[in-house]
């Protein structure tokens, strides 16, 4: 694309290349090892401290600023089609933790082909009634995603309510896998601008299932239902494979009811994130989920101190709240999905283009 930088175009080819050579390998163990040996990093470490989960937590990492005094925590799930857990990725989490100023907590859950769905889930679930189980207040909690971890990150979302387990504050996905099948033309469309390639998702998916005979959606978010689930915030670029079939899903939420905001950035691939600091739109992105942490947590508070008015002062209340919520998130040039603002009559406000 002619508006790429030059290191992002490099950036670009250079891993396409690596994910393809992995899947050219004998098996998925060393096509891991090979993915590991594959690090690029956007700038200098980011002042992050980084421990292991301790022997009662999941499996996991902290990642926690220096000096961090923040009350919201990320419960993230990592991309890598649910078969890798790259050593990059970790270098990914802390350049989040520090952008975003938040303290997360990086689940390592089990892996496809060893281990099919619904490991990942359960896993999901356990680190989330884990997490609680610790104190955290679910109003203070985050569940975030790229890739195959935002497929975990909606899947999870769908899944609470029948768990009996309390919404999160937020559920914010980057680049979500969101059908295992074929959806989209940009699936395959787009092989020709992104790092991740259409056939790479269907082999993801044939892993996923594992032996048994699954349909595609009983594995997938677009099977599922999302009316009365946490706000959800996804976002992409429209020269990712998964664009379309994001878009689909999006629609399919929206029509649901359930508050979702969808912003697509042009002329950016998959988790065009990774690239930090060095690209604007990287930049405007993890500046956008920062917004949505904060619009979500002012919204909290509203809803808390009008459940504690009477009904004539909390309508007032309502009305004045919401365009304060409103001017902490609004809507950009990237949005083309929109039902989350919750206007004064209860309702949502929805845009979509």
């Amino acid at each position: 694309m002619r508006e790429w930088s030059i290191p992002f175009e490099i950036g670009t080819l250079f891993y396409r290349r690596q994910f393809n050579h992995a899947f050219s390998l004998n098996n998925v163990a060393e096509a891991r090892a090979y993915f590991d040996s594959c690090i690029t990093v956007p700038g200098p470490p980011p002042p992050v401290d980084i421990r292991p989960a301790e022997r009662d937590e999941p499996r996991g990492e902290w990642f926690t600023p220096r000096d961090y005094k923040g009350t919201l925590t990320i419960l993230y799930f990592h991309g890598g089609g649910y078969a890798f857990h790259a050593a990059v990725t970790r270098n990914f989490i802390a350049m989040l933790s520090h952008k975003l100023q938040v303290r997360i907590f990086s689940l390592d859950y089990r892996l496809t082909p060893e281990h099919p769905h619904p490991a990942q889930l359960d896993d999901a679930l356990s680190a989330y009634r884990s997490l609680l189980a610790e104190g955290l207040d679910p109003a203070q909690l985050v569940i975030c995603g790229d890739s195959a971890g935002g497929h975990l990150v909606l899947m999870t979302l769908a899944s609470l309510s029948g768990c009996d387990l309390p919404q999160p504050l937020l559920a914010m996905a980057i680049s979500p896998w969101t059908h295992i099948g074929r959806l989209g033309a940009s699936q395959f469309g787009n092989d020709r601008y992104d790092m991740v390639q259409g056939y790479q998702t269907l082999q993801y998916g044939k892993w996923l299932k594992g032996k048994l005979a699954y349909e595609d959606e009983e594995l997938s978010p677009m099977g599922r239902s999302y009316g009365g689930t946490a706000p959800l915030y996804i976002q992409a670029g429209d020269k990712e494979i998964l664009v379309d079939m994001i878009r689909v899903f999006s629609r399919h939420a929206a029509k649901q009811g359930a508050r979702v905001r969808l912003d697509v950035w042009a002329h950016m691939t998959h988790e065009f994130h990774a690239y930090g600091d060095t690209e604007r739109e990287s930049r405007e992105a993890i500046d956008r989920m920062r917004q949505a942490m904060d619009w979500a947590s002012a919204q909290r508070v509203t809803a808390n101190r009008n459940s504690q008015m009477d009904f004539g002062a909390s309508a007032l209340k309502s009305g004045e709240s919401a365009t304060t919520e409103s001017s902490l998130f609004p809507p950009t040039d990237q949005t083309e999905i929109d039902t989350l603002l919750i206007e004064q009559s209860g309702g949502a406000s929805a845009a979509q283009r």
